[in-house]
């Protein structure tokens, strides 16, 4: 299985591959290219207010470690539908018990299960999994993140071989 491919300023930081300026202006430009436009972010119109809020706070975030652009509002729109969403039905369903006392003819009393805990419990699933997904794809979670290369803007410092002391850069 191939690896995934890393940024050019990556690779020519670590000094692994053997690229000629071309190659390396061509990848640099692919890459600005694939990142799209972050000049006019901003949340979309369905969103309500708490919500544009906090959308505006991790877009400025993610603009500033350079992985968000305007290609990407939707999906952040999306994942704080879901989040809010989920955040409600956790609420509600506080209120709600997953069992019933429920009194037979008898008078014996008896708990049985409410019916409409278990599909609540499945929509509750259903929406963690979106936001998980959706923070996952945004790089809102740590493991995310830390599979993002985003290479070190400081050079390193060179130290010169042996090999280069006496010939210099060939």
């Amino acid at each position: 299985m191939a690896r995934p491919r890393q940024p050019i300023d990556l690779l020519v930081l670590k000094g692994k591959k053997n690229l000629t300026k071309t190659e390396i202006k061509e990848r640099q430009m692919q890459e600005n290219a694939l990142k799209g436009p972050t000049e006019n972010i901003k949340p979309p119109s369905y969103l309500t207010a708490s919500q544009k809020k906090e959308f505006i706070e991790i877009a400025e975030k993610l603009v500033a470690i350079d992985i968000f652009s305007e290609l990407d509002v939707d999906s952040l729109a999306r994942y704080l539908d879901s989040k809010y969403q989920y955040l409600q039905l956790v609420k509600d369903m506080r209120k709600i018990k997953s069992t019933d006392v429920v009194e037979q003819e008898n008078g014996r009393k008896i708990t049985v299960a409410n019916e409409d805990y278990p599909k609540l419990a499945r929509v509750k699933n259903t929406l963690f999994n979106e936001c998980r997904a959706a923070a996952t794809d945004l790089g809102l979670t740590i493991t995310s993140r830390l599979k993002l290369v985003i290479p070190d803007p400081t050079p390193a410092v060179h130290t010169p071989s042996e090999f280069e002391q006496k010939f210099g850069d060939i």
